[in-house]
């Protein structure tokens, strides 16, 4: 439609005579026609751009716009893959036709993303240095030896721009950043310092701050700040929002010492700070706006965790929600807290909101399933599977039916969908640890507990069973190798995960390798959960009893956290065995409750509660427990079918026993002695 605007074509001898001529600058009309080719691009209709181009060509030869069309046209050579035809039009631009640094730009582009040869990449721009010397060209070379990682040599050329335009505060920052880069901390300290001294580069204080934060310095790096706002009354807009990011970095800092009520005090500040800069930036720079209200959401935000970790959960919501008036993603944010609280249905809730504006955001969606799993809400997870599974699972593999698969009782299931998600660059290392999880304990049986441990030895032969047992500690340890863990922790996750599979082969050696390297762990990182949990594993299965539970009891004074929540699950449940075996049940029934007030779908806790039940001769209730235990299992595990179906018996409910026992028989696919016996009896007791 634009290009048959009046003004848009050439005008011809016929056309002069009539009426008025409008006339539309050249630059404009070659834009039309460049938007025309990149929008049948998008389309995928190569033709019709290559006809469109085709015609910008004649419609502007000759002209000074003729070389932009000549890099479009080397644009849709690329996308039909003739890249040495898009490289010989760039080439024929000579350093003296306008759009030459726009021809190199696109040849370095291209050397680089599509012959990955980073040494003419880097050539491009020397030759535009070479052909063009000015402080703009260096600086492109600098972010050019950036962009191959070339530090040292980004390091020169910013220098010499820096020569050309000593005033460019872009350059001093790039400057810092590059010797960063090369891990030269004390020079570009000692660069930013120097800068800072001149009076002429105080932005800098900024990037100076951050390093000395990232060195640990935090002493250093709290004087910066000090002296950055240590400055009259400022009502510019550009001074607002620096002091505002002054103060954002050193509550950071203050946390880093541990100086909560100063970290605190300066988010305050922050957020007093940032409601001027909004109700300006509307006015005076409303393309800042968007960047502003995110700080504004974080600062916000902050203040809310810190109120959590305080506890007043009353404060934080009041700042969650006023990070929601500013930016609606934290609403993941109130959901995370409303989990910390155990409000489950407001957590639910603030997901479901989340998910209807943003379907797409695939980590939320993940850790919707672990939410409606934590509170029983099995029904919702059937629905929304539907929706996600085949929407969702198209775009990133299939993390969330794995998840559902396992924690629902069905560890084949899980391994082949984690199997599918191991290569996946964001998930790929959590699949691969949720496939060592599940080779070391199909079952999900306590590790280190006795209670059940040989209630189940009618069902299956023991020779299979270690054969597959020595299997699958076979397959986690080959798993092992794919885990590149990047941070600290990763790698004491790491570390844990090898001592578990240490302790899996039952040898006394191996578990006592593995305890060893559990104590190590603990002594470094005092109160570390998972560590303390593998201890009391390791003495379990070295039965040392009473030294499991003093560490067992010891996490069950911790407050529970998100983070560790499987940990403190596994903790509770195997410190309840201990109790069980004690006969202590009511200790070990309060341990239970906390394990169902914090995942309502923790089957192993039904178990053992249907277990005291059980030993109590209270049948209806030991069955009432079990019943959840056998739902929440998928109705997979057999052992719990055949105690569901016992206390069916024992509670006089002869026709439901039946079913059970028809159940359990389909699972194992022929009846076990145990199930035949019982569901003889149960027959006769029918007769």
């Amino acid at each position: 439609m634009a290009r048959n605007l009046p003004g848009m074509r050439k005008h011809t001898a016929s056309s002069k005579t009539k009426g008025k001529r409008i006339e539309i600058d050249t630059s404009d009309r070659v834009a039309v026609f460049l938007e025309l080719v990149e929008a049948h691009c998008l389309n995928g209709e190569q033709h019709e751009a290559a006809v469109v181009l085709q015609d910008a060509i004649d419609e502007f030869s000759g002209t000074p716009e003729e070389l932009r069309v000549v890099i479009a046209n080397a644009d849709l050579a690329i996308a039909q893959g003739d890249v040495e035809q898009a490289l010989t039009m760039l080439r024929n631009i000579t350093p003296e036709q306008p759009y030459f640094v726009q021809a190199k730009l696109k040849m370095a582009d291209i050397y680089l993303q599509c012959r990955r040869d980073k040494k003419l990449y880097a050539a491009c721009y020397r030759d535009l240095v070479e052909k063009l010397p000015s402080a703009h060209t260096f600086l492109l070379l600098g972010d050019a030896y950036m962009n191959i990682q070339e530090p040292d040599e980004a390091i020169e050329v910013y220098e010499q721009a820096l020569k050309k335009n000593p005033k460019d505060p872009a350059l001093a920052s790039k400057i810092g950043k590059a010797l960063i880069k090369t891990h030269n901390y004390s020079k570009a300290i000692s660069y930013y310092e120097a800068a800072l001294k001149s009076g002429q580069q105080n932005f800098l204080r900024y990037d100076l701050a951050e390093l000395l934060m990232k060195l640990k310095q935090y002493e250093k790096a709290e004087l910066v700040l000090q002296q950055a706002l240590d400055h009259e009354y400022v009502n510019e807009l550009s001074s607002l929002m620096e002091d505002g990011r002054y103060q954002v970095l050193l509550a950071k800092i203050y946390s880093k010492m541990e100086k909560i009520d100063e970290a605190i005090t300066s988010l305050q500040q922050a957020r007093e700070l940032q409601a001027r800069v909004l109700k300006r930036a509307q006015i005076e720079q409303p393309d800042a706006v968007p960047a502003q209200k995110q700080l504004a959401a974080e600062i916000c935000a902050e203040i809310a965790k810190h109120c959590t970790v305080q506890r007043n959960y009353e404060k934080a919501i009041k700042f969650y929600k006023e990070a929601l008036v500013h930016c609606e993603t934290d609403k993941k944010m109130m959901a995370d807290l409303m989990f910390r609280k155990q409000d489950y249905e407001q957590a639910v809730f603030h997901f479901q909101q989340l998910l209807e504006r943003k379907p797409g955001e695939y980590s939320v969606v993940v850790f919707f399933f672990l939410l409606l799993i934590s509170s029983e809400r099995e029904v919702q997870i059937t629905k929304i599977m539907l929706y996600y599974v085949l929407v969702i699972m198209q775009i990133k593999q299939r993390s969330p039916l794995s998840i559902k698969t396992k924690y629902t009782g069905e560890p084949n299931d899980a391994l082949r969908h984690f199997n599918k998600a191991r290569k996946d660059n964001d998930w790929g290392q959590n699949a691969v640890y949720n496939m060592i999880e599940i080779c070391l304990n199909p079952d999900n049986e306590t590790m280190g507990g006795e209670v059940f441990e040989n209630l189940d030895a009618d069902i299956g032969n023991s020779t299979e069973k270690q054969e597959s047992v020595q299997l699958a500690v076979r397959t986690a340890e080959n798993l092992l190798k794919e885990l590149k863990p990047q941070t600290i922790q990763g790698h004491v996750q790491l570390r844990i995960m090898e001592n578990y599979c240490l302790m899996a082969t039952k040898q006394k050696s191996s578990v006592e390798r593995a305890l060893n390297t559990f104590t190590e762990i603990v002594v470094a990182e005092k109160d570390h959960i998972p560590a303390l949990l593998g201890m009391a594993t390791a003495y379990m299965i070295l039965k040392q009893t009473p030294r499991a539970r003093n560490q067992l009891k010891r996490i069950s004074k911790m407050n529970w956290n998100p983070i560790d929540a499987e940990e403190f699950e596994k903790s509770w449940l195997l410190l309840a065995d201990i109790y069980i075996q004690s006969s202590k049940y009511d200790m070990a029934g309060e341990l239970l409750k906390r394990c169902l007030r914090h995942n309502k779908s923790c089957c192993k806790a039904y178990e053992y509660m249907g277990y005291i039940m059980e030993k109590e001769q209270a049948y209806k209730d030991a069955a009432i427990n079990y019943e959840m235990a056998w739902r929440y299992g998928n109705q997979s595990n057999p052992t719990i079918g055949y105690k569901l179906a016992f206390n069916y018996l024992k509670g006089k409910r002869y026709v439901d026993a039946i079913v059970i026992c028809h159940k359990v028989e389909f699972v194992l696919n022929t009846l076990s002695t145990v199930t035949t016996l019982l569901y003889v009896i149960i027959l006769l007791l029918l007769t």
